[in-house]
């Protein structure tokens, strides 16, 4: 009822207008900008600066564009000065001046003004004009709530448009109120109201905040009701929804029905198999993006894909794509900079990392986080710590501590990174996990403790593991056990927890609880992990687990492994039998030369011409047995092995490891 007094009360203005030739418009002043308050019928300042911009014409067009023009500069009081002028005029304004002059009254904040407007719409005969209505639900959705703007619609004499309920669902979306906006579509429905591709890819975006998949299942449904299912916009908006909502499988089939895709299609399709993990997938697709589509791909697809290429198997696809970028000349803009870093920091590739680093006109502060993460997990985290320092206070956030954290770790500067974590204002988990790995490293227990007890952080299994990493580098077995115990109870579904207690025991003698705990993992039937590694050859990777002899040549991948170990053995080289710390159940057990690590490197010494680095992966923890005999064989054969494991790259090179030996 506020709304239709609101209308009735203009109207008797705007009854008004023909018998005064001059009127004021009042603006109210604040530091930030000017707010439109009021229409006063008196004589105007304002609009005396602005008489010889006026149209002489009585057609409502020529009026129409210098409003639209003063709006276009963000000039509002001009606007209404406009509008002030054309009625005194005797110019009747019409559907296409109104929306334009709403619009000004929401824009300027005054919402005494857009009443009034509201008021004219309504003498005027143009208040149920689609355009209108729709200047009405934008202007009282933004000033006076969502009731109002609803109120709009429910009374509006047009409401089979979509273009009204395509407003106020976007207005429910940009207040997070997708929960409101997917009712709104479903009353759209029901009220048989027209439905075209923009109401849908409305209700699909409300999906994509909500992660329903159920409900974009549905409107999906709707969209293949009203024949718009492939429809370009459709698809590639129910595209999104589906990967955002993890099913990459009705993304995948959509997109093969699809008789037209454009950029935003193909990259989609791309976002969705990296984000699954379905790395060869993407990395085909972006090369049948381009071969066979003939699609350039963007900044937008570049940057999807060089995540596929962020591991040493794939590192010579981020060099392909990069040198793409180079050859055609695609804008390198920061995305695609920071990806490039990102993808070399990951793929092994740390010196050109830092070259693009270095070359960047401008960096924001992803481009710092990442290259000082890429120092870290090199073993180089002395120079993530400087160049930490070099970032400008004002770019620097939370994550940016993150990684000066992490690469203190790496350097085990416990003075730097105890000052880092006091300029943290409120400490989450993971930085006070970090400080305790940071201490835990550098041998300093007492001062790990106390620190966990001080944060009352000791029931979280991530610091219990950060502890326990420093028991295996500084080898304190007592405390050790303890904490492996705690970490048990912690995480009672987690195998490998169960796989270290074991270890711990067998590297003590006590095959009875070795025994004993084993059989607690098959009663529980949990299944640990099992070790692989992985090396690329002649765009094939190369597979490997524990006492691996099915591939085709590993009769010689073994022979050059014996071979290099009498050679070791001969230099001083002894084997390291500790697994107290270990997770992986299978390789304690198996001869050394067996471990998956050491047959990935033997394969690349026999296989890659002489002098190329050797790059493998593993999906656990290096033990110390193969770690040693790393440095050593790098010595020997006079190559850099790097090898990857969840935690950091190990450089091995001339018999020293990046790492320092605390992995």
């Amino acid at each position: 009822m506020d709304a239709i007094s609101w209308s009735m009360q203009a109207v008797s203005i705007l009854d008004n207008f023909n018998r005064f030739s001059k009127y004021k418009i009042s603006i109210g002043a604040s530091s930030s900008n000017s707010r439109i308050r009021a229409l006063k019928f008196t004589e105007s300042a304002s609009t005396q600066q602005v008489s010889d911009e006026m149209p002489l014409s009585t057609d409502s067009l020529a009026w129409n564009t210098v409003i639209q023009t003063h709006l276009g500069n963000l000039d509002y009081s001009k606007a209404v000065t406009t509008y002030h002028r054309m009625l005194s005029r005797g110019v009747r304004p019409d559907r296409h001046t109104l929306p334009r002059i709403l619009s000004v009254s929401r824009l300027s904040g005054s919402l005494s003004l857009g009443k009034q407007l509201h008021g004219h719409a309504v003498k005027l005969g143009v208040s149920n004009d689609v355009y209108v209505t729709g200047a009405l639900i934008q202007l009282y959705g933004h000033l006076d709530g969502n009731g109002a703007a609803k109120w709009v619609l429910d009374n509006s004499e047009r409401k089979m448009s979509s273009v009204s309920w395509t407003l106020l669902a976007k207005l429910y979306i940009m207040q997070n109120k997708p929960a409101l906006a997917i009712d709104l579509f479903n009353e759209m429905v029901e009220s048989g109201a027209e439905i075209d591709p923009v109401s849908l890819t409305t209700a699909i975006s409300a999906c994509v905040l909500l992660k329903s998949l159920k409900v974009g299942r549905n409107i999906h449904q709707t969209a293949r009701k009203h024949g718009l299912e492939l429809d370009l916009l459709v698809s590639n908006s129910l595209m999104k929804m589906y990967i955002e909502c993890g099913s990459i499988k009705d993304a995948c089939w959509l997109f093969d029905q699809m008789p037209s895709r454009d950029a935003i299609s193909w990259t989609s399709a791309i976002q969705g198999y990296v984000k699954n993990g379905l790395i060869n997938e993407g990395l085909k697709l972006f090369r049948k993006m381009i071969t066979d589509a003939k699609i350039k791909p963007d900044a937008v697809a570049i940057s999807s894909i060089l995540p596929a290429c962020a591991r040493m198997a794939a590192h010579k696809n981020g060099r392909e794509i990069h040198g793409y970028l180079v050859r055609n000349t695609v804008p390198m803009n920061l995305k695609v900079e920071n990806a490039l870093i990102d993808m070399y920091a990951k793929s092994g590739c740390l010196e050109y990392a830092s070259m693009i680093f270095l070359r960047m006109k401008s960096k924001d502060v992803v481009s710092w986080t990442v290259m000082i993460l890429g120092y870290s997990l090199h073993g180089q985290g002395h120079l993530g710590v400087e160049l930490f320092q070099k970032i400008p206070t004002i770019d620097i956030d939370e994550i940016s501590y993150v990684t000066a954290l992490f690469a203190c770790c790496t350097a085990c500067m416990v003075e730097e990174g105890m000052h880092y974590f006091n300029y943290i204002k409120s400490p989450k988990l993971v930085h006070c996990t970090l400080m305790v790995t940071l201490l835990a490293r550098a041998g300093k227990f007492d001062e790990a403790r106390a620190f966990v007890e001080e944060r009352s952080i000791a029931k979280h299994a991530e610091v219990v593991r950060a502890l326990i990493d420093g028991c295996r580098i500084h080898r304190n077995l007592s405390t050790g056990k303890r904490l492996i115990e705690q970490l048990c109870d912690l995480e009672p579904l987690n195998a490998d927890n169960y796989v270290m207690m074991s270890n711990w025991y067998a590297q003590s003698g006590k095959q009875d609880m070795v025994d004993a705990w084993r059989e607690t993992i098959r009663d529980m039937n949990l299944t640990p992990k099992i070790a692989y590694s992985w090396i690329e050859f002649r765009n094939k990777v190369h597979v490997f687990r524990t006492g691996d002899v099915s591939h085709p040549r590993s009769e010689g991948i073994y022979w050059e492994l014996e071979f290099l170990m009498k050679n070791l053995e001969g230099k001083g080289f002894h084997w390291n039998p500790d697994f107290s710390f270990h997770d992986i159940d299978e390789e304690r057990e198996c001869v050394p030369i067996g471990h998956s690590e050491l047959l990935a490197i033997s394969f690349g010494l026999i296989s890659i011409r002489s002098g190329t680095t050797v790059r493998v992966t593993k999906n656990l923890r290096v033990c110390h047995s193969c770690h040693e005999a790393a440095k050593y064989i790098s010595k020997v054969v006079s190559r850099e092995i790097i090898l990857k494991d969840p935690n950091c790259f190990h450089h091995f090179k001339n018999g020293i490891c990046s790492c320092q030996d605390l992995y």
